[in-house]
């Protein structure tokens, strides 16, 4: 049997609300000032600027983290995570058979325009 899902939402009220575009990780670095081991990444959204993130992305090795194209929501307030502030969400699902929070990226699979809306 099929799990239930949330409720149902429009799209105008939901999906169309957020600003989720293509960008481009140029930084990398651990950060262990959080609870728990993080990157903290450089991202370039091209024309929408470069933003901060952080994120527990660490099963993925820093160079391969560097120079991928990531998903990020940009319209979000920022987040405080202990003594940093993460300026931009970017979009993961759980890492397989990884500690709960551990993520991967969810990404383009294609050579995307930086700055690119999802749709």
């Amino acid at each position: 049997m099929a799990k239930d899902t949330k409720p149902i939402v429009s799209f105008e009220d939901s999906f169309d609300k957020l600003d989720i575009r293509v960008g481009r990780v140029i930084e990398a670095d651990i950060e262990t000032r959080t609870h728990k081991p993080t990157y903290k990444m450089v991202v370039d959204f091209g024309k929408y600027g470069k933003r901060i993130s952080y994120g527990r992305f660490t099963k993925h090795p820093a160079e391969e983290v560097k120079g991928r194209l990531v998903l990020g929501v940009l319209n979000f307030e920022p987040r405080q995570m202990g003594p940093v502030i993460s300026e931009v969400l970017i979009i993961g699902v759980q890492y397989p058979k990884a500690e709960s929070g551990e993520a991967t990226f969810v990404s383009p699979a294609a050579n995307a325009k930086i700055g690119s809306k999802l749709f």
